[in-house]
Formats: C-alpha cells, sequence, structure tokens
C-alpha cells in the first residue's frame, strides 16, 4: 500500500514539476497535479475513476467559508480607503505626533497591519494604505530604501496577523480544528517584530523637514471626513465580533463573511464622498481573483490527497518522525511549502 502511495505522491509532484517547466501558472500547475494523482489512483481504484470528478467538484468547496472571508473583509477596507478614511487617519496622525518620533512610527506600523491583519493578504495593505503611509515615511525623512524595507516586512507581517490568518484558517479547516484561541500566539509576536522593523529602520532621520511642509505634500481628504466615520464601520466589526463571546447566550455568532458585510455597509453609508459600490466590489474581487483561485486549487489538491491515501501517508510520516528532527525540518518545509 505505501508503495502504491508512493507512486501516486511521486506522479504528482513530477506532474507539478513538468507544468511549473512548461511556464504554467502556480494554479494551473497545482490543478494538473491533483488531476494526475487522481487518474494514477484511480488505476488502484483509490478513487475509482468515476468519482474523480465528484472529488474536484467537493475539493473546490473546501475553502469556501475562507473566501468569503477574504472576499468580503477586502471589500470592506476597499470602501474605507475610498471614502478617504486611510488617507485621513494617516494625515492626521502625521499632525498630531511629527515631532513624537516613536510614537508616529508605531502609529503608521499599525496603519499597515490593519487590512492584512483583516483580510489574511499583506498585498491588501500594500494596496490599502502603502501609498500614503509610504509618503508619511518619506516626510519623516526616512531614506526610501528603508520605506521600502519597512512597507515589505511589515505588510508581510500583517498576512500573519489575527483576527485572519489566512494559512492558520487553512490547516485547521482542513484538520477539522476549530479556528479559536488564534489572537494572542498571532498578535504579540506581529507586534513585536513589526515594531522592531519600523524602530530600527525609521528611527534615523536624513532632512529637515518641517510639519508645515509635510502636511502641504499630503493628500487632500474629504470635506466632511471625521473621526467617527472612520472609526463606526470598525467599531461595528469588532463589536460584533466581541459580543457573542460576552453574551454568548443571548448574541447569535454571525461569523466574520457577515461581519465583514456589516462593516462594509456602515462604511459606505457614513462615507462624506459618493462610492459605486457594485464597481467597487466588481474590480476589487477582480484584483482578488488569482488568489481565491490558488485557495480553490488547494482545496482539490488536499481532497484528491485524501482520496489517494497521499494526505495518510504524509501524516504518519509527520507523526512519526522524531520531535527534535520534525521541529528543525519545519523551519524549512513551512516556507517552502507556503512558497509554492
Amino acid at each position: 500500500m505505501s508503495t502504491q502511495i508512493g507512486i501516486i505522491l511521486g506522479v504528482m509532484v513530477l506532474a507539478y514539476a513538468a507544468a511549473k517547466a512548461s511556464k504554467l501558472s502556480v494554479e494551473i500547475s497545482m490543478f494538473i497535479s491533483a488531476l494526475a494523482g487522481g487518474i494514477v489512483g484511480a488505476l488502484f481504484s483509490t478513487p475509482p475513476l468515476g468519482q474523480l470528478f465528484r472529488h474536484l467538484v467537493e475539493g473546490s468547496f473546501t475553502y469556501l467559508d475562507v473566501i468569503l472571508v477574504f472576499s468580503t473583509a477586502t471589500i470592506f477596507m476597499a470602501i474605507v480607503s475610498e471614502s478617504g478614511g486611510v488617507n485621513y487617519v494617516v494625515r492626521a496622525t502625521v499632525r498630531y505626533f511629527y515631532n513624537k518620533r516613536i510614537i508616529v512610527l508605531l502609529l503608521l506600523m499599525i496603519i499597515i497591519l490593519i487590512p492584512g491583519a483583516l483580510t489574511g493578504a499583506g498585498s491588501i495593505s500594500l494596496l490599502v494604505v502603502g501609498a500614503p503611509v509610504a509618503m508619511a515615511l518619506g516626510l519623516l525623512d526616512i531614506p526610501r530604501r528603508r520605506v521600502a524595507a519597512i512597507l515589505f516586512i511589515v505588510a508581510g507581517l500583517s498576512a500573519a496577523a489575527p483576527p485572519v490568518n489566512i494559512w492558520a484558517m487553512i490547516l485547521t479547516a482542513g484538520t477539522a480544528i476549530p479556528y479559536v484561541g488564534f489572537e494572542l500566539p498571532l498578535g504579540i509576536p506581529v507586534l513585536l517584530l513589526g515594531a522592531f522593523t519600523i524602530l530600527v529602520l525609521g528611527l534615523k532621520k536624513e532632512g529637515t523637514m518641517s510639519l508645515a511642509e509635510a502636511l502641504e505634500k499630503m493628500p487632500e481628504v474629504p470635506a466632511r471626513m471625521s473621526w467617527w466615520r472612520v472609526a463606526l464601520p470598525f467599531i461595528v466589526f469588532f463589536g460584533s465580533v466581541v459580543a457573542y463571546r460576552i453574551w454568548p447566550f443571548h448574541f447569535p455568532v454571525l461569523g466574520l463573511p457577515l461581519e465583514f458585510t456589516l462593516a462594509a455597509l456602515v462604511a459606505w453609508l457614513v462615507s462624506p464622498k459618493k462610492i459605486r459600490i457594485l464597481a467597487l466590489a466588481r474590480d476589487t474581487v477582480k484584483r482578488l481573483l488569482p488568489l481565491l483561485s490558488t485557495i480553490v486549487i488547494v482545496g482539490m489538491l488536499q481532497q484528491v490527497m485524501t482520496a489517494t491515501g497521499v494526505r495518510g501517508l504524509l501524516s504518519f510520516a509527520v507523526i512519526s518522525t522524531p520531535l527534535v528532527l520534525l521541529l528543525i525540518s519545519l523551519a524549512v518545509v513551512i516556507p517552502v511549502s507556503e512558497g509554492v
């Protein structure tokens, strides 16, 4: 049985390598790998060929909850950005704390972390707040290379920050473990590393730009924008998240997709400028398609690996590996597998 499963695994790896060598995209390469594994598995009736299509379809829905969370959260942040809320917060941070360098750097770090923490993707942090934060860091007389390094590292950390960590959600969904209790284990290291990064790279100052000059160069915000317009959508979101934990028998569990949808609706209603919500949502989802397709294909691949026994073989290999060797190997296996 192990030899049979090993053959299937080998074919899947070779199929992926051949697809990548043909310069196909990661998504298509993983789909070809899953399809090849399913076809070879059908030769051993694991699964039968007639059930292969069913497994592929079922696998595509494995991470439907993750897709909904990612989509609704990104649309929410896009509305906040389009309304002028991001520019307003960055401008206010610079205006009030320009001469308190450590405080302004830490606040800008948190601003970078928020979009990625809420959506699970560091790229969203760069898309939503990257430009205004980069401008603010530049106006603090930080060299451009260091600005780029700060954005790159902190945006990467934002993808790991709670409440939405796509990697952890995929792992828990695939192993039937509730996605609960990740706030502190994820949040504390991210905040410490983020603070270390921005302070080490940002404390050094080059130039003598005044506050008035800095504010003059920053983008303008809508005249009617105010703190309550920015804060209210986030209060609605975090309030709905916390409410059912405070009153577990009196407040329903709405789920992250609905909570993000409610927050997005509030952000749209209180926006000081008119937002074409349908066009914005369409464009946002269009930008997300590469990542969403990856999540769908990963679900297919995982389903085929489960049906053919490959997943079980890998799981057995993991639990039978000495603990010290396993912990050391994770430093290589996790970055490589996530990189794929």
